[in-house]
């Protein structure tokens, strides 16, 4: 949800739709409730009222919602896998690390991945989140020897036209209000095309 400088966020960029459309005096309240990381694409998810915030960042905290990547990676991973680990933040290299169970500071991260299909740039993932740690899947996907197009922080050796490829493809919540089920997805960017990818 970064922008760079003089660019507006896209957090601000919707506050100020809102304001517009609602013809709001003053400051419009706007909480984030699920965000990306600024190379990443998809998904985010705003709240217009605090309690609405409070009750959908209460269905992630007890990982009551679904959460659908999509990840082209380099080399051939396996076919699903279930992934496991603890990390832990390296203040001093700014990055994200695999750590022990029990270290100060670790917290544990869980993934499901399914190969969707092998293409020439890379493996496409679909990735099933189960928790939602800083960098998770790039840092846990890179530790089995598969990062992500593009993401040289964490290893990759190939580029990507934009960003990385890494995509928020699905989410579904309960409406913090009305209790109906939400399924919200998020179409490829262009940056994916002409790639094998697809929208289906």
């Amino acid at each position: 949800m970064g922008a760079s400088a003089g660019t507006p966020s896209l957090w601000e960029a919707a506050k100020a739709h809102l304001k517009q459309r609602y013809q709001k005096p003053g400051n419009v309240y706007l909480g984030v409730v699920m965000r990306l990381d600024a190379v990443a694409s998809g998904v985010v998810l705003f709240a217009r009222t605090s309690k609405a915030a409070a009750r959908l960042s209460e269905q992630f905290r007890t990982r009551a919602v679904t959460k659908e990547y999509w990840a082209l990676v380099e080399g051939t991973p396996a076919t699903k896998r279930e992934c496991v680990d603890w990390l832990v933040k390296n203040e001093q290299r700014q990055r994200i690390e695999l750590a022990r169970a029990g270290q100060s500071g670790a917290r544990e991260a869980r993934l499901n991945y399914l190969l969707r299909e092998l293409l020439p740039r890379g493996a496409w993932l679909e990735v099933e989140l189960l928790t939602g740690r800083k960098h998770q899947i790039r840092v846990q996907l890179a530790s089995r020897g598969h990062p992500i197009l593009g993401d040289r922080k964490y290893g990759a050796r190939s580029q990507f036209a934009a960003g990385i490829a890494l995509h928020a493809r699905r989410l579904v919540v309960s409406h913090p209000v009305q209790k109906e089920t939400i399924e919200l997805i998020a179409p490829l960017p262009p940056t994916w095309r002409g790639l094998g990818t697809s929208d289906q």
